[in-house]
């Protein structure tokens, strides 16, 4: 009895606007797009919202940051339409996304534990193969790198084709020739695959690692996903509870 007076208090757009410094051009656009149910009209053609509405844009506005907006909408869709299984396999859907960008995370971060200092970096290395060559000290070249990670040089070529390593060519043999920056992605990239992941999602994560300089620079940018992950984690917990909120409301 109590819920049903509660729901028929009549509120109006800026009413609801000004609770989360929003305008009322933004509420008639949350009703249209169903996000919001729709409103009674009063006999001169005004809208009328109530807590029913307030509860609705309470549960959108806490979604957003956890889903986005393009799931947090569908979510709000669904639930509109009376079909609130569909919007929890949505919900559900975005967790696993979630817990997909997590195990991505950390498997960057194993790779990035994993990796030995490059050839370059040890001692007396670039002394053998590459000696005289023009290559340059502590460069390397496809055969020997193959051999140091345990593939074939066509996977080499392969990751060369996908953008995970940009080997130079010697000007005078043509042959492929890897720096310390080309050893550190081919060894980041062989990790990654060992890990099971797809040439298509281990590219942005080598661009990743070259826009930041190197792997000692990557470690805050880890730390800022780390954080961002955790922040869309604890968002959803606090979408769920004013989505609950809202459908106890419904009924």
């Amino acid at each position: 009895m109590g819920a049903n007076l509660k729901s028929r208090v009549r509120l109006r757009p800026v009413d609801l606007a000004r609770e989360h410094g929003l305008s009322t051009q933004a509420i008639r656009n949350y009703e249209e797009a169903g996000i919001l149910p729709a409103a009674r009209r009063t006999p001169h053609g005004y809208r009328t919202y109530t807590s029913l509405h307030a509860g609705a844009l309470r549960a959108f506005l806490a979604l957003l940051p956890g889903h986005g907006h393009r799931t947090a909408t569908s979510i709000m869709l669904a639930v509109n339409r009376g079909t609130a299984d569909e919007a929890f396999r949505i919900i559900d859907e975005s967790h696993a996304q979630l817990l997909d960008d997590r195990r991505t995370l950390q498997a960057v971060e194993r790779a990035l534990g994993d990796l030995e200092p490059t050839a370059a970096s040890e001692p007396g290395a670039g002394s053998g193969s590459t000696a005289g060559s023009g290559a340059g000290a502590g460069a390397t070249f496809i055969g020997p790198l193959a051999g140091k990670l345990g593939i074939r040089p066509a996977t080499l070529r392969k990751w060369e084709g996908s953008g995970l390593v940009r080997p130079r060519r010697d000007p005078r043999t043509g042959y492929r020739v890897y720096d310390d920056a080309d050893v550190r992605d081919a060894r980041l990239a062989h990790q990654l695959r060992r890990g099971g992941y797809l040439l298509e999602q281990i590219a942005p994560l080598i661009a990743q690692v070259r826009a930041a300089g190197g792997l000692e620079p990557l470690e805050a940018a880890l730390s800022d996903w780390r954080g961002r992950l955790s922040a869309r984690g604890r968002a959803m917990l606090t979408g769920a509870a004013e989505l609950e909120a809202y459908l106890r409301e419904r009924g």
